[in-house]
């Protein structure tokens, strides 16, 4: 049976309270927020480097923590807990060379020496057993602190943005070191993360924090795809957030009015004059030749607007254009559609929004309780890919 941690506990702390309640198998969980949202100070908390004020984490049968009324105090100290902890800065010590901070954890065991290198063979760096810490480049020093997090045959991995100061390359490699790390070994692994990009190469499921509580859980597709709510739309920094109000509702789909603009979207448990917060997905905007006959498949919802911008990504263009009005609409595309098409800044398009694109998040009767447009920072991953029409 495979292994499973629950972690349920609240920890006050001078700017937020958490009040953590998830479990996770054997899988690879991202927790995904944004600074101070108390993602740190959870897996400090899993590890045994600080205390919660009450709760319990426990592993199968194994209580790590627990501060319940009726029930006796458990605090396993960290060496006990049999957690490997991955930290933002390596936490190398300078003055051993690898092999010996790999070893390190194995002090007094027999074949502690031996034990390291297999850790590094298996994380390809065994030819650098002897170097120390300020020989090795940045990949290189993470490689050695994941292997020394694993000396001790851990059963839960954790990683705190272990990975955000390195190039982008190198994190791809690290990425699919882990996973396979994680299969091979049915680990239990936390990794904490504030890059979108790095969560969906690395993750099985994404966990939304916010304020000290995670607002959505579940897989990363779903969540980004599916967000529970305004909230986690915004920490997700997922584009063309809208407020609309409901014109008509009917089994066949729901009419709303954008600020002036009407939109065909799916049906909607909601009664006429209701305030939605919606968004439109990116990957499903389609993008209207000019000489081209209309095809059913892009319905009626069709906008006219001004190119402000053109961004080329790794393997999609991203494309914002200015509404009459002045809102802004973003659509995504793949690098080798469009191509005949003149879109640089300044000229005009047609688009052309699937019914199905259209996500509703939450409900209100009355006047929405905040306006979901953003600013426009945000994370940089669009993972919905869209086709020509």
């Amino acid at each position: 049976m495979s292994p499973r941690l629950h972690v349920n506990f609240i920890k006050r702390l001078e700017s937020v309270t958490l009040q953590m309640n998830f479990a996770i198998d054997t899988e690879i969980l991202v927790l995904f927020g944004p600074s101070g949202a108390g993602k740190t100070q959870t897996l400090q908390a899993i590890a045994g480097l600080s205390t919660p004020d009450s709760g319990s984490i426990t592993l199968d049968d194994t209580t790590f923590f627990q501060r319940v009324a009726g029930k006796p105090l458990i605090n396993l100290p960290a060496r006990k807990r049999r957690i490997g902890y991955v930290f933002q800065q390596y936490a190398l010590f300078p003055h051993m060379s690898a092999l010996e901070n790999v070893a390190f954890p194995l002090a007094g065991r027999r074949n502690a020496r031996d034990r390291a290198m297999e850790l590094l063979e298996r994380m390809h760096l065994a030819h650098l057993a002897h170097r120390m810490p300020h020989e090795l480049s940045g990949g290189q020093q993470q490689r050695v602190a994941v292997a020394r997090a694993l000396a001790t045959e851990p059963r839960v991995l954790l990683f705190d943005e272990s990975f955000s100061a390195l190039d982008r390359p190198i994190r791809e490699r690290l990425h699919e070191e882990i996973r396979a790390l994680q299969a091979e070994r049915q680990l239990i692994v936390i990794y904490v993360t504030h890059n979108l990009d790095d969560a969906f190469a690395v993750g099985h499921r994404l966990a939304v924090v916010r304020d000290g509580r995670i607002e959505q859980i579940g897989r990363i597709d779903d969540v980004f795809t599916r967000p529970a709510n305004q909230q986690v739309l915004n920490i997700l920094g997922i584009p063309n957030a809208i407020n609309a109000r409901v014109v008509e509702t009917g089994p066949s789909g729901a009419l709303l009015d954008w600020n002036g603009i009407t939109l065909e979207a799916p049906p909607i448990d909601a009664p006429r004059g209701a305030q939605v917060v919606a968004y439109i997905r990116p990957g499903d905007i389609r993008l209207i030749y000019p000489d081209h006959p209309l095809r059913p498949v892009v319905g009626s919802n069709h906008l006219e607007g001004v190119v402000v911008e053109r961004r080329p990504e790794r393997h999609v263009h991203c494309l914002r254009v200015a509404l009459p009005d002045g809102r802004r609409i973003e659509a995504v595309y793949p690098a080798s559609s469009y191509t005949t098409m003149n879109l640089t800044p300044g000229e005009s398009v047609r688009l052309a929004l699937r019914k199905e694109s259209i996500v509703v998040i939450a409900v209100h009767q009355g006047a929405p309780h905040s306006d979901a447009s953003r600013s426009d920072s945000r994370p940089e991953r669009n993972p919905v890919s869209m086709s020509p029409s």
